[in-house]
């Protein structure tokens, strides 16, 4: 049930993204954790969105945040054609004290220089990755040519990871500016009960959308490969409102007839805590990660990870300890990895786990963003060295 709209404020922050809650992505959860954590202590807080969906309002009030949707004529790829929304997007921030761009965005870089009386905050998640077309070249060298451009006039600009950062293309952007490593905010997922379990045998773990960049198929000729009969593969994550392109039919050829592994669809709530309850090692064997926050919540739950080594997607696993790194694409390493973490002492899992919670719960993302966007509303940021 939502709130109904107020009349019309000042905001302290705008949020501008292309997607945003109902959908869900690591994006989305960033953005939408952040805004109604904010609007909980106090702050007022708008979103600028996409009405990605027609049967979503144009405007609504949610857990004390204000949401403008702007209309949509088209989708290309994961992108959504709204001619409105840039407008939109400067007309909301005009009235905030602190713009907060999320980024990769194509409309990023006129919005930032439309609204360059707002102090902007630019969250940068990850370098634009689309599956490969004929015309996939241009759409990845337009969205990035905007991401730059955005950042340049930007007055601060935040990251998952100071791994992240430096691997990014948009690195030599970034290091011009204020810029700081916050890691996602990830719930601790309590509570949970093992719902999901089928055997005695070890349960192996992923969640999250189900696309390309995710790598699942290689984790499922792993576990063909190497898994006993009673161990268990639980795939959790949508696949029926993927923005761009679902590649559940390549998990499903992948599957085969195997009844061992189960496609659990989209998963919310009490479910996610069922699910981490459910399973002994958690897996992300992406080719394309800017952090995972389903692996740091897995890790909080007390669930070590198998994850690809790439840079920023690794940075959970590297900072805990809790977790092993596998190359991307490679089967037999991602159950080597497995394999090193099923047995792993309660006691040790116990302390990763609140390590984990410590480092990347809610709380400490909301502190950090709560001073920064401050700090940049009165004009009170320095330049860090590299």
């Amino acid at each position: 049930m939502t709130d109904q709209p107020t009349a019309e404020p000042a905001y302290d922050v705008c949020l501008a993204l292309n997607y945003y809650a109902p959908y869900v992505s690591g994006l989305t959860e960033v953005a939408r954790v952040l805004a109604e954590g904010l609007a909980a202590r106090g702050r007022s807080v708008a979103v600028v969105t996409s009405r990605h969906d027609r049967a979503l309002p144009r405007r609504e009030r949610v857990a004390g945040v204000e949401i403008f949707r702007a209309p949509v004529r088209a989708q290309l790829g994961r992108g959504v054609v709204a001619p409105g929304f840039p407008k939109l997007v400067a007309r909301v921030a005009r009235r905030s004290r602190v713009l907060n761009l999320h980024l990769p965005m194509l409309e990023a870089g006129w919005i930032a220089a439309r609204c360059r009386d707002v102090p902007t905050v630019s969250t940068y998640h990850i370098d634009v990755w689309v599956p490969r077309t004929l015309t996939t070249p241009l759409q990845v060298a337009a969205v990035n040519r905007s991401a730059r451009h955005a950042l340049a006039r930007s007055t601060a600009v935040v990251v998952n990871s100071d791994d992240q950062a430096r691997h990014s293309l948009q690195w030599p952007t970034i290091r011009t500016r204020p810029w700081q490593a916050i890691s996602a905010p990830c719930l601790h997922r309590e509570g949970g009960r093992p719902a999901y379990r089928a055997s005695g045998g070890l349960h192996v773990g992923f969640l999250g959308r189900i696309v390309e960049d995710k790598g699942i198929p290689y984790l499922v000729r792993a576990f063909r490969r190497h898994a006993a009969p009673e161990d268990r593969l639980l795939i959790g994550g949508d696949h029926a409102d993927v923005r761009g392109r679902s590649a559940v039919a390549e998990v499903r050829e992948a599957i085969g007839d195997d009844t061992r592994i189960t496609l659990l669809g989209l998963l919310r709530g009490r479910q996610l805590a069922d699910f981490y309850a459910s399973i002994d090692v958690f897996a992300l064997p992406s080719v394309a990660e800017s952090f995972g926050i389903v692996q740091a919540e897995a890790m909080m739950a007390g669930v070590p990870c198998v994850t690809s080594d790439l840079p920023g997607g690794r940075y959970p696993v590297v900072a805990t300890g809790f977790g092993r790194l596998a190359p991307p694409r490679d089967p037999d390493a991602i159950w080597r990895a497995v394999e090193e973490l099923r047995d792993l002492p309660a006691a040790q899992r116990a302390v990763h786990a609140k390590e984990a919670r410590d480092r990347f719960g809610v709380d400490a993302c909301l502190d950090a963003y709560q001073e920064l966007f401050d700090r940049a509303a009165a004009g009170a940021l320095l330049r860090p060295a590299d």
